[in-house]
């Protein structure tokens, strides 16, 4: 083994443990199935605090759903004092517990509806989003086409799909989630809609990235083989923040998947991007904050 791995690999499987311990034991149909309510967060009663005056809304990635997507991130914030709600989108009939699959107009039209719902129960004038993976790049479609710059201040997206990527990056997902397989030879809209080149992506991204009014926040990994390349994912325009995760990190080797579960550097960075004029430095030690 060469030197530098010596070093390299304790320090990473260490700062992903330390991510792991604050995540609570769920299957992935689990917690959904049994229709647990999210302990902490999806509280309609939570009014939002002056240190943090606007809710936020977590945005599911393909394959997702409300509740697993966010075992990681959604107590991380809520420990914080944030009012945080997620929603399921992009559901496929007789499809439990994976959702994400779905025409991503329709998936962004949705978004749009839960978010009202969220300021009239809050009594907010604005929200901020986070999303990961399809998540991080569908509400752009509610930013640019449905009037959702009135009523969002900010958009983080973590590993975001927003050129897109090869049909190939999104079958890499499968692994993480056993049994949907089987969804890849049926009509699953949205993952056709996330390969570089669509007519989808294109009219997403024609005439810029970003709309007026508000801040986007990207956070990418190096090893991520699911939306690659890894650059696709930033973003062009004003009010953008691109952020390496190895640049914060260097010894983090979270790819696609774990720097939207489980990652306490990337939820720092999210956290700071949420709250930019408190933010504090995303050093490795994030991990155990």
């Amino acid at each position: 083994m060469l030197p530098w791995k010596r070093v390299v690999r304790p320090l990473a499987a260490l700062l992903l443990a330390a991510a792991a311990l604050t995540v609570p034991t769920a299957t992935a149909t689990g917690a959904h199935a049994a229709g647990a309510p999210s302990s902490g967060w999806n509280d309609y009663s939570c009014k939002p605090s002056a240190a943090h005056p606007r809710p936020v809304v977590l945005v599911h990635g393909t394959f997702g759903n409300s509740v697993d997507n966010w075992l990681g991130l959604a107590p991380y914030l809520t420990h914080r004092d944030y009012c945080v709600f997620s929603l399921d989108y992009g559901r496929l009939d007789g499809v439990p517990f994976f959702h994400g699959l779905g025409p991503i107009e329709e998936s962004a039209r949705q978004l749009d509806v839960f978010v009202d719902r969220v300021l009239a129960a809050t009594g907010a004038a604005k929200a901020d989003i986070v999303g990961h993976s399809q998540g991080g790049m569908m509400p752009r479609h509610y930013l640019k086409f449905l009037g959702g710059a009135d009523e969002v201040n900010a958009l983080v997206g973590i590993a975001p799909s927003n050129h897109g990527t090869t049909l190939a990056g999104l079958t890499r997902l499968l692994p993480y989630f056993p049994g949907v397989g089987d969804l890849l030879t049926e009509a699953t809209p949205a993952l056709a809609q996330q390969v570089a080149g669509s007519d989808f992506l294109t009219r997403l991204n024609a005439g810029g990235d970003t709309v007026p009014g508000v801040r986007y926040t990207v956070i990418a990994t190096r090893y991520d083989e699911v939306v690659t390349p890894y650059r696709s994912q930033y973003l062009s325009g004003p009010n953008v923040r691109n952020v390496l995760l190895q640049d914060l990190c260097p010894v983090d080797l979270s790819e696609h998947v774990a720097i939207g579960l489980i990652d306490r550097i990337a939820f720092h960075e999210v956290a700071n991007a949420l709250d930019p004029a408190r933010a504090r430095p995303t050093t490795c030690a994030s991990a155990f904050s």
